[in-house]
């Protein structure tokens, strides 16, 4: 049964979640700004800059769900690619060298400017914090260095090792499994809604960060929270430590 929607104004009148011991998160648009490669590289016309973005966007979340379907892996470096190269193509973008300039920019993300601040805080309540993400293992790697990040989470999981990708069931339970947590106490966060709900349907507690003003989706699972930053996020848990 699909839930029905809750306002983020309700979300915010709710209790602290409880019998959090780790906060996972989705990696791109979540602890990552996707949009700061495109952002970053003067090639690109700016009225054109907001379109390319979208599209390479979608086309590479397209790109995944199609080739799990298929049984067609592929990484997500290769996917990134191939999206970049249908984004370039569609909105007639051929600066010479554009596609490898924004494929280096893609492994330097920025972070979102509450991140640091936000994990820095998770830690020193007692929480675990970890990263689950469609990224290559390498991708992951250079994305957390380069935004600062290192040492600020316990765990990055991949999809590489599964060779499938969100919103598979393994993939969520890989998280759980890989930390030695139940379900019920892993707070995951996504900017994503559809993987808010699946990794509800999965048992996880879920906190959406709802960056971009979506409309909730009419999908099974539900979040628990919903925010609009990950600056909201401490308040929204209560700390290990009280509810051993």
């Amino acid at each position: 049964m699909t839930a029905s929607p809750v306002s983020a104004s309700e979300h915010a009148t709710l209790p602290p979640l409880t019998g959090i011991r780790a906060c996972v998160f989705d990696a791109y648009g979540t602890i990552f700004d996707f949009a700061s490669a495109a952002a970053s590289c003067p090639g690109i016309p700016e009225d054109r800059r907001a379109a390319l973005t979208a599209l390479w966007r979608d086309k590479q979340l397209q790109y995944t769900w199609l080739r799990a379907l298929l049984g067609r892996y592929a990484d997500f470096w290769q996917i990134t690619a191939d999206s970049l190269d249908y984004a370039l193509d569609s909105l007639d973008i051929r600066t010479p060298g554009l596609h490898r300039r924004l494929m280096d920019l893609y492994l330097g993300l920025s972070a979102f400017p509450e991140v640091p601040g936000m994990l820095r805080a998770l830690r020193q309540a007692g929480f675990t914090t970890a990263i689950l993400s469609n990224g290559a293992p390498a991708m992951l790697e250079a994305a957390v260095a380069n935004a600062g990040l290192t040492g600020l989470f316990d765990a990055v999981f991949s999809v590489d090792p599964l060779r499938t990708f969100k919103p598979h069931p393994s993939v969520y339970r890989s998280a759980v499994d890989g930390l030695g947590v139940t379900a019920q106490e892993v707070s995951f966060q996504s900017s994503n809604p559809w993987d808010a709900h699946a990794a509800s349907v999965c048992g996880m507690r879920v906190v959406w960060c709802n960056r971009y003003g979506q409309r909730g989706e009419r999908l099974p699972g539900a979040p628990d929270r919903e925010i609009r930053t990950l600056a909201e996020l401490p308040a929204c848990l209560a700390p290990p430590t009280l509810t051993a």
